[in-house]
Order: C-alpha cells, then sequence, then structure tokens
C-alpha cells in the first residue's frame, strides 16, 4: 500500500518522493523523538514471480545509503526486506542486503515462498521466515491465515503469531545453539513418555494437552498414533536409561 500510495502522489503531483527530498529534516525529527527508522522498500515484488528483479535492488542499494545516513546522524535504523520471494532466491536476498548495508538489522517480510495457498499463508510464510532467520535475517513479520483475502479475525492473529514463533526458534537454532536445548529437552521427555514434560516444553502446551485429552489411548503412556507398538516402550522394555 505504501508504495502504491507514494507512486500516485508523485505521479500526481509530478514531485520527488517527500520523504526522499525531506530526508534530513525527517532524521532531525526522529532523533529528538528516539524513533528508530524502518526503512521499507515500496518496490518489493507482490508475488513471487517478480523477486529479485531490478527495481528492488535499486531501491536497496537507495535504502543501504539512507541507512548509512541515518546512522551517521544517530538515528537507529532498521532495514526491510522483500515479501514474496521463491526458496532459491532467499540466500540471495539476505546475503545481499546485509552485505551492502553494513550488516544492519534486517526485517524480512516473512517471505512468502509461494503465492498459491490462499488461506493458509501463516505456513507458507513461516517456510520462508524459517530459512531467512538461519540465513542472518534479525527480525521476522508475522502473517495471519486470511492475509490477502479479509481482515484477520483475533484466532486467525493468534495462528499467525505462533507460526512466526516456530519459524524463529527454527532460525534461532541455526544462530543460537542454546535453543536447541528445548529440542533436547523435547526429546528426553518423548523418550521418557513424560508427558507433562512434553507439554511443558512445548511451544503452545494447551493445544498439545488438549488433542491428546480428545483422543487419549487406553494405554495411556502411549499416544493413539502407534499403541501398543509405540517403539519407544517396545525400547525402553530392553534398555534403561
Amino acid at each position: 500500500r505504501g508504495g502504491a500510495f507514494m507512486t500516485a502522489w508523485m505521479l500526481h503531483n509530478e514531485k520527488e518522493n517527500p520523504l526522499y527530498s525531506e530526508f534530513d529534516y525527517l532524521l532531525e525529527i526522529m532523533k529528538e523523538h528516539e524513533v528508530t527508522l524502518s526503512m521499507g522498500n515500496g518496490m518489493r515484488a507482490g508475488a513471487v514471480h517478480d523477486a529479485t528483479d531490478r527495481a528492488g535492488i535499486q531501491e536497496l542499494l537507495i535504502n543501504a545509503e539512507l541507512a548509512d545516513k541515518a546512522q551517521a546522524e544517530g538515528v537507529q535504523v532498521i532495514v526491510e526486506g522483500p515479501g514474496h520471494i521463491p526458496i532459491d532466491e532467499i540466500a540471495t536476498n539476505v546475503q545481499l542486503m546485509k552485505r551492502v548495508t553494513n550488516n544492519k538489522p534486517f526485517y524480512m517480510l516473512g517471505p512468502l515462498v509461494t503465492d498459491i495457498a490462499p488461506g493458509y499463508d501463516d505456513r507458507v510464510a513461516a517456510i520462508g521466515a524459517a530459512i531467512s532467520s538461519s540465513l542472518g535475517a534479525d527480525f521476522i513479520c508475522y502473517v495471519t491465515p486470511a492475509e490477502h483475502l479479509a481482515l484477520p479475525t483475533p484466532e486467525e492473529v493468534y495462528e499467525g503469531v505462533i507460526s512466526s514463533r516456530i519459524a524463529a526458534h527454527v532460525g534461532d537454532m541455526i544462530k543460537l545453539k542454546k535453543t536447541r536445548d528445548l529440542d533436547l529437552e523435547m526429546g528426553h521427555a518423548r523418550r521418557d513418555l513424560d508427558w507433562a514434560r512434553q507439554f511443558a516444553v512445548a511451544m503452545n502446551p494447551d493445544r498439545a494437552q488438549a488433542i491428546r485429552n480428545e483422543r487419549m489411548p487406553a494405554d495411556t503412556d502411549a499416544c493413539t498414533m502407534c499403541g501398543d507398538y509405540c517403539a519407544l516402550k517396545i525400547v525402553n522394555r530392553h534398555f534403561s536409561f
């Protein structure tokens, strides 16, 4: 929207983008009020087919220069990235942006890695966000299942946040090794068939416990996926941990 609004204003008035022409004054205001500047990009692709095109790259280079200027003036700055990128172009975009912006904090708007899953865009964005985060992106954007369809309900916002938290955790497993400790703890809890500990470690304990409670097996040690054929129960009969 912002890019469309600004483009329409510039064409209608036949004038330069005022946020660009008055950037020095804008920095004065931001510095006075200690506001962090987020360098958005109005030319980013709205579809994966247009990802990493000339317009987007040229805008990135301009934003990188402006971000350097902001930092030199004492204004904190985040540089935003694209929102629709196929998986095979994510690494290129992250590495390029971190390089040309001198490793400034980088914010990915997802990205969505396909455009054909409306109603599931929270999951589509989580795929791109996990990869982006693992490669060095510093911020990720949450997306709801209603993206491109409607304003989200509170429930859809919740689902979007959960998807983003999963993506952030997956990325942090690469950048912050201690994040894997939670996965190790879950592995131990599953090995021990310790359901209380599994729920405690789970990202959404209430949902995990609700699903199990709805389909509780006769043998409460296992679950209804395997029942008596639970691999862990079979192994634990012969090994002591």
